[in-house]
């Protein structure tokens, strides 16, 4: 099949190969290689299509592909990294519920009477909280990260 420069041979959305492309510049390009994926299509393509072949071929196949894999892929070496949205999500709502009832105390306290408006100490207690817990969700997050990075140097 020859293909004009003007035309891609990759299918729709995939990018075309630039060095398939050939160079008008240069009078003396060499000619690119072959790719694996093109060795195999060609491969497949000269094979029988007879039934029998057809379930053999499938199975090496999936036996290469899964013996390639397990050899690039070693499942000692996945690291665990803890997610930091959850860490900082149950720090926030920690930091909330610890604020809430530091406040609800102080409310309750004779030392809230002579304040003039109660409900914005209140406030500030617990959004401070929230955020010393979020702060410290984040360096436990931290903590458990470096730890996750510990047996892998």
């Amino acid at each position: 099949m020859v293909v004009s420069p003007e035309q891609s041979s990759a299918p729709d959305g995939a990018a075309p190969d630039p060095s398939a492309a050939p160079d008008a510049g240069a009078p003396d390009a060499v000619p690119a290689q072959p790719s694996a994926a093109d060795a195999a299509r060609a491969e497949a393509d000269e094979t029988p299509t007879d039934g029998a072949s057809d379930d053999a071929t499938t199975a090496a196949g999936s036996a290469a592909g899964e013996v390639e894999i397990e050899s690039v892929v070693d499942p000692t070496t996945v690291r665990r990294a803890p997610r930091y949205r959850a860490f900082f999500t149950v720090g926030v709502v920690l930091g909330t519920v610890l604020g809430l009832g530091l406040g609800g105390a102080w409310l309750q306290s004779p030392a809230a009477a002579p304040v003039f408006k109660p409900g914005v100490y209140f406030t500030v207690i617990v959004v401070t909280c929230a955020a010393l817990g979020a702060g410290v969700a984040g360096v436990w997050a931290v903590v458990a990260d470096r730890r996750s990075l510990r047996g892998r140097r």
